[in-house]
């Protein structure tokens, strides 16, 4: 089996934290994308990055694969998990299980290992690879079989599966609200080929959250399927609004004349503008509710929506004209409105 180096694939050490990690695959995959770069080997590196991301971001994967190197799969897959005593061993190495003595040697080590530990010969290594990876792992010369570095021993592992790969869709916050059938473009994991397929976005839909494109993934080992693609959406900010869970937040600038009388202020909300009540003696920070206005709440019904929610900003003007001026000072001397209560 070839080993593959996924630390230095993404180019992280071994001890790098899960966001390292994912900050690391990101920039690489801008980098190679195939859409992006036209080298030759851009797609290879593509597939490589893609393959170390999906194991490395998995913790339970990423254990299996610290632990058992090459055939970290395998060992998921059964359940496989060294016999006690046989902790040591690093199966990690550069060459996964090669570069270590025959089975039937007397003093090949590795890791910290004495292969005379099984009791020197082939019998006892056997029976080591019988207890980690089944019987399926360990035999003479069967067909399809491939042949590891330790003389007689023969493993065959079957189709493998291919690893998941994930790709962005990016949405404004109106067909995020939506949601709807979308046409989606991107680039085969496989064949690096520009696909289109059409997608069901559900209304409300949240920045980070997935949609499983199944079987459009990594292509498999030895005729094993392909993983799936996964569609992680991204909600473009929008200027205009801030998202807290399922309600809208939006700012309402008033005069000083309309949050002191009171009045009707226009205000914009994803689907048009809409008029409001502004109550009279409304200062800067008072909340005005639009009910049902907001985004689809996640998981409950389609008529279910969160609120917008209009905060009210009171704004002066930056210059007055020499009458606004008289009216301001005349306004000052006649108040009794302390706004800095002692």
């Amino acid at each position: 089996m070839e080993y593959k180096d996924y630390y230095d694939a993404l180019k992280v050490k071994k001890d790098a934290s899960q966001e390292e990690i994912q900050k690391a695959y990101r920039k690489l995959a801008r980098k190679f994308h195939p859409d992006v770069n036209k080298n030759p080997d851009a797609e290879r590196k593509f597939k490589e990055i893609g393959e170390a991301y999906e194991v490395l971001k998995d913790p339970e994967k990423r254990q299996k694969y610290d632990q058992f190197g090459a055939a970290w799969k395998h060992a998921q897959q059964t359940g496989g998990s060294a016999p006690p005593g046989w902790q040591g061993f690093d199966f990690s190495g550069a060459g996964g299980f090669g570069g270590a003595g025959g089975a039937g040697g007397t003093g090949g080590q590795r890791g910290g290992f004495d292969f005379q530990d099984l009791g020197g010969g082939g019998e006892g290594f056997s029976s080591f690879f019988e207890m980690l990876f089944g019987r399926a792992g360990v035999g003479g010369g069967g067909a399809g079989g491939r042949r590891s570095p330790f003389s007689g021993i023969q493993m065959d592992f079957g189709p493998q599966p291919g690893a998941d790969a994930e790709a962005t869709i990016a949405l404004t916050l109106e067909e995020a609200m939506r949601g709807g059938t979308h046409q989606f473009s991107y680039a085969d994991p496989v064949t690096g080929e520009r696909k289109s397929v059409s997608v069901k976005i559900p209304a409300g839909v949240r920045s980070g959250q997935r949609i499983r494109l199944a079987g459009r993934g990594l292509g498999g080992s030895d005729g094993g399927a392909r993983g799936d693609l996964y569609l992680r959406i991204e909600v473009a900010p929008d200027p205009r609004f801030r998202v807290e869970g399922s309600n809208l937040y939006t700012p309402l600038a008033v005069a000083p004349w309309e949050a002191a009388l009171g009045g009707e202020a226009q205000v914009e909300t994803p689907e048009g503008s809409v008029r409001v009540k502004v109550p009279a003696g409304s200062s800067s920070g008072r909340k005005i509710r639009l009910r049902g206005r907001g985004l689809p709440q996640q998981g409950a019904g389609q008529r279910e929506r969160g609120d917008l929610i209009a905060e009210i900003k009171v704004m002066v003007p930056d210059k007055l004209s020499e009458r606004e001026r008289q009216l301001f000072e005349q306004l000052r001397d006649a108040s009794t409105f302390q706004p800095r209560r002692e």
